[in-house]
């Protein structure tokens, strides 16, 4: 009768020894567990019971609903006034006076006039409020997703987009004006990136985001900021050049700045730089003193305010041909529907886009939830950003998602909610409605220096790359793959080859996984790498192999290849050296034995044979002899070092699952293992590994149950206290 399992745990005082505990169990196999242990049943319910499930309605099921789909709801009427109103007051100017003069500049990206801008900086931000679950993060327009989107609009209408009108050969501009073109195409992108984004958290899609890992993440912003830094030169230099999209798009545009070099606008680089020093002073200024100055001092509305009046009492525009803003309309546009004719030409653009800034978006909503310790839902995330583009679309904006400067002024000012945000937005609405007209003579290359000194973090992600050149080779490998890839193809072909190479590399560590052989130390049931530590012991007879990875059609044959080559015992080399060995016995009992009475043809055959052998023996000066010597040394060694081996155990810990091709590969193994005398057994299996093999019918034959073992130390003492079979 098996003893029973019992288990001691002794917590001594002495705090120099160890938690020690003792189990005396029976060995285990999966057959015995299966008979001892008793599977839960699952409910069985048809299709038509698990739609009614689905879709069945309850008073607290639409409470929760609401409230999930309204998250302000959740945290409203909960709100403490005296505690959170404030810190949300101050936060909420302070982001709302840095959003102001991002959304100008940015409108320069997205190649829309600059009151766009103000348009994605009120609409979406209001929105948020209602539909997001972050109480940090600072929703708007941000300059990698401008630039994906200027890089579309420009493409779908060039600088010279013109057809002919009623056959003539006269051109007119389609649809009225360049820009109105291209408001058009933003506009219908936003309206797509929000229905995508939608679609996706509907369907539970949050965990898209996952795919663009940090490396590709920080090796793309790095990337785009490349790109847009190219973007502003020619503003920060006053020169007239076309603007190019699609691949080397960056080569393009630097030659076409440098070609225009000769007629840099003077007033217009005398400005911009002294905007860059200023802004680069205040910024520098604002990280050293942060702990000590409780609102960091707003270089960029005081650069806009500053740079406005001095362009309006210079007559920079008239007298130095400086450019400006421009015309910058009063009061909201009436709601307009999309162009739905532009769908088709911009969904790869939309998907690409949409991701892009979700996982912008949720990634540094993740970062605050875990520092004020509150939780973000990703799927309700997806929707809060898709219905802010959708719905704001409506109202002529473009695509926006949130801003690491402006979420990290919101948060350090003091910021407790989206209240703050909401204050935020009622500054732009204020500017809108009331005094955009302020901003014309506001110079763009004060815009283009805003641009550029608020990429300067992004630049700042180079240092990744000597760190990850420590740490992983992999990841920095993505890194690079996607700064060049998109650096040089542009945006979205870069951020499609670096996702395809990033699901490449998975594909590589899945292909070169890390084995080992393993062994015991002494006196525990622990089993680790014999290469690696000195304690390590093989078990006579028994080899222990361990793989890190699955075992599917990608990688089975070099999985059996690694079991071979690591254990040491190859079975086709072990039964042609057992059969090499017999004849040579067999030679060896003809040769060796004279006084052993033999047939007259086996007496023939042994005379031939050394008549044969002396022949050789004398043209060759003996060398045959010692090659004959060498060969069969090394068959007795071979046969000596592998043929102690009578069991192998198959590491599955870290098997996450099998397919069929692999289960094929396995049983061949254990065939051709067994043909040689050799027992193998796995250990190690999780549950859904067991339902696998058992789906596969792995257990047929002279295949089954009592050959799976839970732990490595069942399937050792099973091996060293049952030898298997011998079959010759």
């Amino acid at each position: 009768m098996d003893p029973e399992e019992e288990e001691v745990a002794v917590n001594v005082d002495d705090m120099d020894r160890l938690l020690m505990f003792k189990i005396e169990r029976p060995v285990y196999d999966e057959a015995h567990l299966r008979l001892q242990l008793l599977h839960r049943k699952e409910k069985a319910s048809t299709i038509r019971q698990k739609i009614t499930q689905l879709f069945q309605c309850s008073s607290q099921r639409a409470k929760t609903a609401l409230l999930s789909f309204l998250p302000i709801l959740s945290w409203l009427p909960k709100y403490p006034v005296k505690e959170y109103l404030f810190h949300d007051i101050v936060s909420g100017l302070s982001t709302g006076v840095v959003q102001l003069p991002q959304g100008l500049a940015y409108a320069m990206l997205a190649a829309v006039p600059p009151v766009y801008g103000l348009y994605s900086s009120f609409y979406p931000v209001l929105l948020y409020t209602f539909f997001g679950t972050s109480r940090h993060i600072s929703i708007g327009t941000f300059a990698v997703i401008s630039l994906m989107i200027g890089s579309v609009a420009v493409r779908e209408v060039p600088d010279f987009y013109t057809l002919p009108v009623n056959g003539s050969n006269e051109s007119a501009i389609l649809n009225g004006t360049i820009q109105e073109k291209r408001v058009q195409v933003a506009v219908a992108l936003t309206t797509l990136v929000g229905i995508i984004q939608i679609l996706l958290g509907i369907l539970r899609f949050g965990f898209v985001a996952i795919y663009l890992t940090e490396p590709l993440v920080r090796g793309f912003t790095t990337a785009a900021a490349v790109h847009v830094v190219v973007s502003q030169l020619k503003y920060l230099l006053g020169v007239k050049t076309k603007r190019f999209s699609g691949p080397l798009s960056v080569i393009f545009s630097v030659q076409a700045v440098l070609s225009k070099i000769t007629s840099t606008n003077i007033a217009t680089l005398i400005l911009g730089l002294v905007c860059l020093v200023f802004l680069y002073g205040v910024k520098d200024l604002n990280q050293r003193f942060k702990k000590k100055i409780p609102i960091p001092i707003p270089g960029e509305i005081i650069v806009v305010i500053v740079s406005t009046g001095v362009s309006y009492g210079m007559k920079l525009a008239g007298d130095y041909n400086v450019d400006v803003v421009g015309d910058i309309p009063t009061g909201l546009k009436t709601p307009a529907a999309p162009d739905f004719l532009l769908f088709s030409s911009l969904v790869t653009d939309a998907f690409a886009i949409a991701i892009v800034g979700f996982s912008m978006g949720i990634s540094l909503a993740k970062i605050f939830a875990l520092k004020h310790n509150y939780s973000v839902d990703s799927n309700q995330e997806l929707i809060a950003l898709g219905l802010c583009n959708f719905i704001s679309s409506f109202f002529q904006t473009f695509t926006i998602t949130c801003s690491m400067s402006r979420s990290l002024v919101q948060e350090s000012t003091g910021g407790k909610t989206q209240v703050a945000g909401l204050l935020g937005s009622l500054l732009v609405l204020l500017v809108i409605v009331a005094i955009g007209f302020v901003f014309e003579p506001l110079p763009q290359t004060a815009l283009a220096a805003i641009i550029m000194v608020n990429l300067l973090g992004m630049f700042k992600q180079f240092r990744d790359i000597p760190a990850l050149w420590r740490t992983s080779k992999i990841e920095l490998a993505i890194w690079l793959v996607t700064f060049v890839a998109s650096v040089l193809l542009g945006l979205d072909y870069g951020l499609l080859s670096a996702i395809t190479f990033a699901l490449l590399t998975v594909i590589y560590r899945t292909q070169s996984p890390k084995n080992a052989v393993l062994g015991r130390i002494a006196n525990t049931g622990l089993y680790y790498n014999i290469d690696e530590y000195e304690e390590a012991t093989e078990c006579e007879g028994i080899k222990i192999f361990h793989s890190n990875s699955s075992i599917y059609f990608a990688n089975c044959d070099l999985y059996v290849s690694a079991l071979k080559e690591k254990t040491g015992v190859n079975p086709e080399d072990l039964q042609a050296a057992r059969k090499a060995q017999k004849k040579q016995k067999a030679n060896c009992s003809v040769t060796c034995s004279p006084k052993r009475p033999v047939e007259d043809n086996e007496q023939a055959a042994t005379h031939e044979i050394l008549s044969f052998n002396k022949t050789m023996e004398d043209q060759t000066n003996g060398n045959l002899g010692e090659i004959r010597m060498e060969a069969d040394t090394e068959d007795v060694a071979f046969l000596e070092s592998s043929g102690s081996v009578h069991s192998i155990i198959l590491d599955w810990t870290h098997a996450s699952f099998i397919d069929s091709v692999g289960a094929k590969a396995i049983k061949q193994v254990i065939k051709e293992y067994a043909a040689v005398d050799i027992r193998v057994v796995i250990a190690g299996c999780n549950s859904n590994l067991l339902s696998e093999l058992d789906q596969l019918e792995f257990f047929t034959g002279n295949l089954n149950t009592e050959m799976l073992f839970p732990t490595l130390h069942d399937a050792v003492l099973h091996c060293q206290h049952s030898p298997p079979k011998i079959t010759s």
